[in-house]
């Protein structure tokens, strides 16, 4: 059997072999200028679409653009990370093509490849076989990582990951077999042709501003990567990269609490600080198992919290702020 197969939706960062040795060895990037292109076209299209934002959009407009991104955020955390990648709780169909159709709003690959990219990054974050190694600096951990071709050892360590959970699921197959009809229609044709033909926004405006709401969300997404690997406390292991951060928690929902979820990243909460107005996307799955549609939501005791806050931590609260001394 290959190492690091997962069997089993509750690990931590500590129960995995370190295969990967030199973090950030000597590698030539090989840059791909398609990348460059798509990525730099998304770019400029979003600062017009920001001008146009303040100076031509309607309201309805800047509205609709607004709720699309959090449908998007949610698909992605709620679902392709929450759900799909770590099975922190379960969800019937009906929550599961919600969440799929939210998540191709995104347009961040499908949802196996977004889950499969994920657990690679879980299992050898923040070494060469992570996709977005954040000992390679702030520029590649955000973007950079897209613009290369990706390293050897992750091109290696990939393919050893079990997506069969994921590849028995007809809803996840369906769009993973069309990403990018769905992607392509949910992201970029019904957000542009909704304001033209429901309150007669011009085409260009539609187009932009929808290209501004998608350079957002990639950002948003693009902050955990970088932000949440280099700035911030550690309350919880201080030994790896990842960190509590308030302002991208601001930023995207609750998801900046990055040190807790690496050690306990089946907590459908992705934070210890459970449902408050802050963590929306909990609340959207509170919602749901409250409806009836998402069950089995799994969460940490707090006696293992504080004990593993006491082991292992850097003695500072989830904000970053001193509370004890480590002796």
């Amino acid at each position: 059997m290959p190492p690091f197969v997962e069997e089993q939706p509750i690990q931590t960062e500590d129960s995995f072999e370190k295969l990967v040795a030199p973090q950030a060895a000597p590698w030539k990037y090989e840059i791909l200028y398609p990348a460059v292109l798509g990525i730099g076209y998304i770019h400029l299209a979003a600062i017009y679409g920001l001008y146009l934002a303040v100076t031509a959009a309607q309201w309805y407009t800047l509205v609709f653009s607004a709720f699309t991104a959090v449908a998007a955020g949610i698909g992605v955390t709620a679902g392709a990370h929450r759900l799909w990648s770590h099975r922190a709780y379960k969800a019937k169909p009906p929550l599961q093509m919600l969440l799929m159709i939210m998540q191709s709003i995104s347009f961040q690959y499908s949802a196996i490849t977004w889950a499969k990219m994920h657990r690679t990054h879980h299992r050898y974050s923040d070494t060469d076989a992570d996709p977005h190694n954040a000992a390679r600096g702030f520029f590649f951990s955000h973007i950079g990582y897209l613009l290369v071709k990706s390293h050897p050892e992750f091109r290696k360590r990939i393919n050893l990951v079990d997506l069969s959970d994921l590849y028995s699921n007809r809803i996840l197959m369906l769009q993973h077999k069309y990403t990018i009809l769905f992607s392509v229609t949910f992201c970029l044709l019904l957000p542009t042709a909704i304001p033209m033909y429901l309150w007669g926004e011009s085409l260009s405006v539609a187009w932009h501003v929808s290209m501004l709401r998608y350079a957002y969300t990639l950002h948003a997404t693009f902050l955990i990567n970088s932000f949440a690997h280099m700035f911030g406390s550690s309350p919880y292991d201080k030994s790896i990269k990842p960190t509590q951060n308030a302002f991208v928690s601001l930023m995207i929902f609750g998801e900046g609490f990055h040190n807790y979820h690496h050690v306990f990243p089946w907590d459908y909460r992705a934070s210890e600080l459970g449902n408050n107005w802050l963590n929306l996307s909990t609340l959207f799955i509170d919602f749901f198992a409250w409806v009836g549609w998402a069950y089995d939501l799994k969460t940490v005791p707090d006696d293992v919290i504080s004990a593993r806050a006491e082991r292992t931590g850097d003695g500072t609260n989830s904000w970053g702020f001193k509370t004890r001394t480590k002796i």
